[in-house]
């Protein structure tokens, strides 16, 4: 009973900072400005400009997930066969960005790509062409890839640690080659940390507004954009709220595909 106790202040906690913020956004959403529930916030999604801005945001966060998907495997491969020493202080620097603040970090981003940043300012003393990237989707792109990367690498590296590595010999000794034992024996051990990392870089990519914000000059409305304006500058809450309720039935999905394939909990990051 005295050990049920200590849980007290994180049910405070919890109840205070997710279930009550939780409330709101649920209120709100489906509420009117005479407090009468409607569901006319959720159905705006529908107008032209929010799926624009919906379809746009998912477009960036798969193209997004799927790169850091792509660096991350081979990357976490590479951690994982190497020796607990030389590993550790690796993954270090792959989390050491995550303790900079996410603002400074795409800041510092903005720097290196505007039009008389760091890398133009190099590319023009060579006298080649200057990269006209910023305020272009793929500068968010590159914005998402780098501040999510390290959300893709550990949860991947954490599956592929947790292969014994007795069964991949064994499949080795019975005439495997190297493409057959990764396709049948790594790859399917892996899933669980890919799906995990899949989830933990779409969900933050499909929510941002910060990158489109700063790496794309406000001119390109990402649908977090939309409701960050709705909060901010028109005052909405409840088509803001509404806007959410909606972003948020993508999330559940991502987490319900995650629950499945990841039963064990075996993608937990470390």
């Amino acid at each position: 009973m005295n050990r049920k106790l200590l849980a007290f202040p994180y049910i405070v906690w919890a109840a205070v900072f997710i279930l009550i913020p939780l409330f709101m956004v649920g209120y709100y959403g489906l509420t009117d400005k005479n407090g009468n529930f409607t569901m006319a916030n959720l159905a705006s999604i529908m107008t032209k400009e929010h799926i624009k801005a919906l379809w746009l945001s998912v477009l960036l966060s798969l193209i997004s997930t799927l790169i850091c998907l792509l660096l991350a495997y081979p990357l976490s491969m590479i951690l994982a066969q190497m020796n607990v020493t030389k590993t550790s202080f690796i993954v270090l620097i792959f989390i050491l960005p995550m303790w900079m603040n996410f603002l400074l970090r795409t800041l510092a981003w903005q720097t290196l790509l505007e039009k008389t940043g760091v890398l133009n300012s190099i590319l023009q003393f060579f006298q080649l062409p200057a990269l006209e990237i910023i305020n272009t989707p793929y500068a968010i792109i590159l914005g998402m890839v780098y501040n999510f990367l390290p959300f893709m690498v550990l949860p991947i590296y954490n599956s592929l640690i947790k292969i014994d590595q007795n069964v991949i010999h064994a499949a080795r000794d019975l005439g495997a080659n190297s493409i057959q034992t990764f396709l049948k024996i790594t790859l399917p051990l892996s899933a669980p940390g890919i799906i995990s990392g899949i989830t933990m870089v779409f969900v933050p990519a499909l929510t941002t507004f910060v990158i489109s914000n700063l790496l794309g000059g406000s001119k390109i409305l990402l649908i977090g954009n939309v409701i960050e304006q709705e909060f901010t500058q028109a005052g909405n809450w409840h088509l803001g709220s509404g806007l959410s309720l909606v972003l948020m039935l993508f999330i559940i999905f991502n987490m319900v595909i995650t629950a499945l394939f990841d039963l064990e909990g075996e993608g937990n990051t470390l």
